[in-house]
């Protein structure tokens, strides 16, 4: 058994409920949510649905779920979707577009994870036969591997805007929303405007052990609602974690801040540690990516090193690592986490295994 403390800095999915959150999960009434009869989930999806200005929801066990129900709403076999390259839905869903619903995902590059209408236009492929139908953009709000960052309002609205103009439909993966409107200032509603479907993830920054939530309009939650069904999500008594995610919009969503400023204290201990680079100014919400240089070894051996002193954080590239702060990571968590960094790095982790390909956890 370690004989140290854990600092879990791999993912903000790692997050344990709170006594608290157990306690509103053991009290929440339920009923057969397949059949519409579990009132907890009930009022979280009409909750949901207000919150960002749409019509219905539909509760998922997982955001993957909800995207991959969403992108089977707006397409059909044979249409292709335009995202940034590094957007989850086409990176780390198991080919979920093109497995599931037979759609192709067309990857475009952008600044920081997100797309802005210059990048967009000339791509929507022309009506003909020989050709697949572009039918839907996928934004992803805040950009994972972007580096963390929440869209500007203004951006996602040309994007919007310029999607209807070209007869297509937005679906936005919020699996870190939250994080982008604490840090951008704006509301969930604000975000509806702009976009047709939502999927937020509960299980992430909000602390759940599970859950996410797709909203739009009444049709498209129709139409999702057969898809979960056919991906094998309709449930059962599922107000014990829908009562969770009640718990988690009510109590988790304004302390965010809270590890906003941690991922940015330690980017800041990060900035010092010589051959460590990290642009500080670049660190927006809750996850801070730096690079080791390569003189000193692979991301992966770093990270061999650091978990063998109590602290994970995962290769994100062959010199490139993440590290995600979230509810349970304190702040008084963060120079400790700060100075066994710059031990390893100073003591040297190229005698770690680990090469170019590491293992890192993607969510």
């Amino acid at each position: 058994m370690a004989s140290h403390p854990i600092y879990d800095l791999r993912s903000d999915t790692v997050t344990k409920p709170t006594k608290a959150m157990r306690q509103a999960m053991a009290d929440a009434e339920v009923g057969d949510d397949m059949s519409g009869e579990d009132p907890t989930v009930n009022r979280l999806e009409k909750r949901c649905a207000e919150m960002f200005g749409k019509e219905a929801a539909v509760f998922a066990c997982t955001s993957t779920q909800a995207n991959q129900m969403a992108v089977r709403v707006h397409c059909q076999p044979g249409d292709e979707l335009l995202i940034n390259e590094t957007g989850h839905i086409t990176n780390f869903e198991a080919g979920g577009p093109v497995v599931l619903s037979g759609v192709s995902c067309r990857t475009i590059p952008g600044d920081r994870g997100l797309l802005d209408v210059p990048q967009l236009r000339g791509n929507v492929r022309a009506d003909d036969q020989h050709l697949v139908q572009t039918k839907l953009v996928c934004v992803e709000n805040t950009a994972n591997m972007g580096g963390g960052f929440a869209w500007p309002i203004e951006q996602l609205a040309r994007v919007g805007t310029w999607a209807r103009e070209n007869g297509l439909k937005v679906h936005m993966d919020g699996a870190r929303l939250f994080n982008a409107t604490v840090a951008r200032g704006y509301s969930p509603k604000d975000l509806g405007r702009h976009v047709d479907t939502i999927a937020v993830c509960f299980s992430k920054g909000l602390g759940c052990p599970m859950g996410a939530i797709l909203v739009g309009s009444k049709e498209e939650i129709r139409k999702a609602r057969r898809v979960r069904k056919l991906l094998g999500g309709a449930l059962r008594q599922a107000g014990i974690v829908a009562a969770a995610a009640e718990y988690a919009l009510d109590h988790h969503v304004e302390r965010l801040a809270e590890d906003h400023a941690n991922a940015r204290q330690l980017a800041e201990l990060i900035a010092k540690i010589r051959g460590l680079q990290i642009n500080v100014d670049a660190v927006e919400t809750n996850l801070a990516f730096f690079d080791v240089d390569p003189a000193l070894g692979y991301a992966s051996q770093l990270a061999h090193a650091l978990e063998s002193r109590g602290v994970l954080i995962h290769d994100a590239g062959p010199q490139r690592l993440r590290a995600c702060t979230h509810l349970d990571v304190r702040r008084e968590d963060i120079p400790e986490v700060g100075r066994i960094l710059a031990e390893c790095v100073q003591s040297g982790f190229r005698d770690r295994p680990g090469t170019q390909f590491g293992g890192f956890w993607r969510g």
